[in-house]
């Protein structure tokens, strides 16, 4: 996971942007849209591969009540980064380090009684009270407590709180089909998290927060949005509904720009194959440029041929398959010098294709397209505000309450 913040501009193989100042500008349009309601920024699986730490800090700075994590790990790398804000971990498995989270002051989130009776064993091992939050399936299938099993569930919550070893701070779930408004599952689950909750608060527990909804239902469902709001690649300025409207049709700007240098340019005749199993072939004497990124930096294969990218004020396809480390894309006679820029994504300002379009190309989700972004690729940090006191890579940012 990136940590450490790029601020000079250097003569990359090829970057991916993370403007912050519109990562903020997200956090402010996504509180807007929902007032009344706190604000969790998830920033799971290296903030959806923009850079985990730096992406915290800025939503943080901009207002984020809670930040939202999927590991463990990724949840003790914020607090270790010196982020103090609540913090919410949802994905474990047996033998998980609760202890480590139950120090560093984690909500742990769990949904079924081996969890509660780990979590139980470890604040009673280490002498603190676990903060938990209990997950309810209410149609998604994934994680999340059964119908069947929540009253059990709850009961055992209730004895562990009032035996000291733990208090429950959330009650949540997760929608399904938030992305398709109208889906006949979205009224359904709401139904079912406002049983569970009733039954839950009939029973004695006095959640902090209650929380379902995603970015997609931010942006569509007020009504779902309770004491706290779960919004994810929405932060970082991608539409969850693209057949609805685009990220600027929200309000919303997306925070990462990749691109590469070309590290080649020549003249191809007529006739000429491109890339394995020459599935393009030139159709006239034309240039070509090497784009120094593939598979393994995160671009999918499932694009070649179709992926866009923008060199030279136009936008060129990818020429045959992409390869492990580059690909190739026809020049139509063009001729950059070696080390122009190609884009292959970004806002749109300047004519680029967006994370969208290569999720269309490859037959996927604008989720997986930043995300997938590998290692290899330098993340380089623009925009960035000056820390508050008490903030920054050595010191705590925001206050948990």
């Amino acid at each position: 996971m990136t940590e450490t913040p790029m601020r000079v501009r250097a003569p990359l193989r090829a970057r991916a942007e993370i403007d912050l100042a519109a990562l903020r500008a997200n956090v402010h349009a996504l509180r807007a849209r929902a007032p009344r309601a706190r604000l969790m920024a998830v920033v799971k699986a290296d903030a959806y591969g923009h850079g985990m730490v730096p992406c915290a800090r800025a939503a943080v700075l901009a207002g984020a009540d809670w930040l939202g994590t999927a590991t463990p790990q990724e949840a003790l790398a914020l607090r270790a980064a010196g982020l103090r804000t609540r913090l919410l971990c949802w994905l474990w498995t047996p033998g998980g380090p609760w202890r480590e989270a139950i120090e560093a002051d984690i909500d742990v989130s769990v949904s079924a009684r081996w969890a509660l009776d780990e979590v139980c064993a470890a604040a009673r091992d280490c002498g603190r009270t676990a903060r938990v939050q209990l997950k309810a399936d209410t149609g998604l299938g994934r994680g999340g407590c059964q119908p069947a099993d929540w009253p059990e569930l709850v009961g055992a919550a209730l004895a562990a709180e009032a035996a000291g070893l733990l208090r429950v701070t959330g009650l949540w779930s997760h929608y399904a089909c938030a992305d398709e408004p109208g889906h006949p599952s979205i009224a359904a689950q709401t139904a079912r998290f406002d049983e569970a909750v009733a039954h839950a608060e009939k029973a004695g527990l006095r959640p902090e927060v209650r929380h379902i909804a995603n970015s997609p239902a931010v942006l569509t469902l007020p009504e779902s949005q309770y004491d706290l709001v779960r919004p994810g690649v929405a932060l970082y300025g991608i539409s969850p509904v693209p057949q609805l409207g685009s990220a600027a049709d929200f309000g919303l700007r997306p925070v990462m720009t990749l691109s590469a240098r070309l590290g080649l340019v020549k003249h191809v005749p007529a006739g000429h194959g491109v890339s394995y199993g020459h599935h393009y072939v030139t159709s006239a004497p034309t240039t070509l440029g090497l784009v120094p990124l593939g598979y393994a930096d995160g671009i999918p294969r499932h694009a070649s041929g179709k992926g866009p990218v923008l060199v030279g004020g136009a936008w060129r396809r990818v020429a045959g398959r992409v390869a492990m480390d580059q690909f190739v894309v026809d020049l139509g006679g063009d001729e950059p010098a070696p080390g122009a820029e190609a884009v292959l994504f970004g806002p749109g300002d300047r004519g680029e294709p967006t994370a969208e379009d290569w999720a269309v190309a490859a037959d996927t989700i604008a989720y997986e397209i930043v995300t997938r972004i590998g290692p290899r690729v330098d993340r380089v940090y623009v925009n960035e505000e000056p820390a508050d006191p008490g903030t920054g890579p050595d010191g705590p940012v925001g206050a948990a309450r």
